[in-house]
This record gives C-alpha cells, structure tokens and sequence, in this order.
C-alpha cells in the first residue's frame, strides 16, 4: 500500500511539474507575442512619419528623385513583410534608405533649416530609440523562451505541446545596421 502511495505521489510531482513548466512555456511566449507588439507599433510609428518627412523633402529635393523614390518603395514593402526575418530586412533596409535620405539632405542648407524638418527629424530620432528598445525587449524575451524550449526538462513538455523557437529580430547586413543619422543644426 506505501508502495502505491510513492509511486501516486511521484506521478503527481511529475504532472505538477509539468503543469508548472506547460505555464512557463505560455508566459514566456506571450513575452515573445508583448516584445513583437512593442516593435510593430513603433515601425508602423515610423512608417507613418515617412510620408510626411518625404512630403517635406520632396520641395526642397527636386532633382533627387532616385532617393525618395528608393524610401517611398522600401516603406511599401516594410508594410507588406511578413513574419521577423523578413520584416527584419525590410526595416534594415528602409534604414539604410533613410541614412542615405539624411545624408542627402546636408547639401541643402534651406531644408536642414526648415523648422518642419527639424521636427520631422526629432520624432525619427525618438523613435528609431524606441524601435531599439522595442527591439532588446523582444530579443531578450526570444532568447527566454528559446532557451526553455531546449532545456531539460521544460524541452520534453515544449516537444509534447509544439512549442518551437521564435526568430531573432536582427538586421543582418553590416551597412544596414547603422542607425540613420540625424544631425540638428
């Protein structure tokens, strides 16, 4: 009869651990779910500011068409990316875009003092900061949840429900990881 209770009460410590790593699993995915919702609204935050910064450009910037035209079609297709890598990418990418577009810029004295670009370049600047934070938080919730996913014994729950390791948000590409410049007068 003891027998049975020992063997009763090591089931129970056995799904109770279970239990208690299946809840650490969901947390932590929903971590990961929280981090990419923070990094989604501040791209679409600077996707938004684009039109306005390209509107304020285009006056000034005439003759540079090639460059607005590059930001406008890197915008579209941030818009449309699908899944982290690839949206990554695409946000690596329209930043490259935007460096270029600021570095464009400083050969036009009259638009670096337009006081609407000036604006325009403080809000890009705050949120390209808050992107990078935006950015840390889900990294380090992926790297959490990943990390339980592969560990013993939270793997074995994690393999039995289908949890599976979520991407990196990561800018590949050397020169897409410069943080666009922006210089106030």
């Amino acid at each position: 009869m003891i027998g049975l209770y020992i063997i009763l009460g090591v089931v129970a410590l056995l799904l109770l651990g279970a239990v208690t790593i299946y809840n650490k699993l969901v947390t932590n995915k929903n971590m990961v779910a929280e981090g990419w919702s923070g990094i989604d609204v501040q791209l679409k935050r600077r996707n938004d500011l684009i039109p306005n910064l390209i509107e304020t450009v285009k006056g000034y910037m005439g003759h540079e068409r090639g460059v607005l035209e590059q930001v406008t079609e890197l915008r579209a297709k941030s818009l449309q990316a699908a899944g982290v890598g690839d949206k990554a990418r695409a946000e690596g990418a329209l930043g490259a875009a935007l460096a270029n577009l600021f570095a464009v810029a400083e050969n036009y004295p009259d638009l670096k003092a337009s006081q609407n670009f000036i604006e325009l370049q403080k809000s890009l600047a705050d949120i390209e900061d808050q992107i990078q934070l935006a950015r840390r938080y889900y990294n380090g919730a992926a790297r959490n949840f990943n990390i339980l996913i592969q560990s013993f014994p939270s793997n074995l729950v994690a393999n039995t429900f289908h949890f599976t390791p979520v991407e990196y948000f990561e800018i590949e590409e050397a020169a897409e990881r410069a943080v666009p410049k922006v210089a106030f007068p």
